[in-house]
């Protein structure tokens, strides 16, 4: 089976995704839907990967890090100090080839620059897009997703709109348009 290679993300209203290494938005619901979603396997006998870059593995609390029950891949140009279990690599490219005939999904997690590669190069066979209902103070932001892709639904997806702390948001599942 060929690796599935989809892309999550949650933006604010200004395309925003990042304040100085940090969520701009605190929204526990948000993060266990990401942690559910990136771990769901159609196959019982396989597992996910996520894959980052090195300031989105920086800014994940280091007691939550590596991200439990998905395979960790980082990219950096830089040589890394990593736990056992996350391997370090130094293009996408590298990083989707190394994995292995036990990963279904490769997940895109983040920043910005490995989000635009992965969508320049068309890698991605869906986007799941968390909208956050306001425009927030950030220095980070999601590239353009570009024409290709159509909103579509899965099941394992929310429809309904959520609310949390005051914060409205909505999940939202983009697929490639085939050719």
């Amino acid at each position: 089976m060929v690796l599935k290679v989809k892309l999550i993300v949650a933006v604010s209203e200004n395309m925003g995704i990042g304040s100085k290494g940090q969520l701009p938005w605190r929204l526990k619901k948000e993060l266990k839907y990401f942690s559910r979603i990136t771990q769901l396997t159609s196959d019982p006998t396989k597992r996910n990967a996520v894959v980052m870059g090195r300031r989105t593995w920086e800014s994940i609390p280091a007691a939550n890090r590596p991200l439990v029950n998905r395979c960790n891949l980082v990219l950096s140009s830089q040589s890394l100090v990593l736990p056992e279990g996350v391997t370090l690599h130094h293009s996408l490219e590298e990083a989707l080839q190394s994995l292995g005939d036990d990963i279904e999904t490769a997940w895109i997690i983040g920043g910005s620059s490995l989000y635009q590669a992965a969508l320049e190069k068309g890698l991605c066979d869906q986007l799941y897009v968390t909208r956050i209902l306001r425009s927030y103070d950030c220095d980070v932001f999601l590239p353009e997703m570009g024409p290709g892709y159509v909103l579509a639904r899965d099941p394992a997806v929310p429809e309904e709109l959520q609310v949390e702390d005051g914060i409205s948001y909505k999940f939202e599942v983009y697929e490639k348009i085939k050719n």
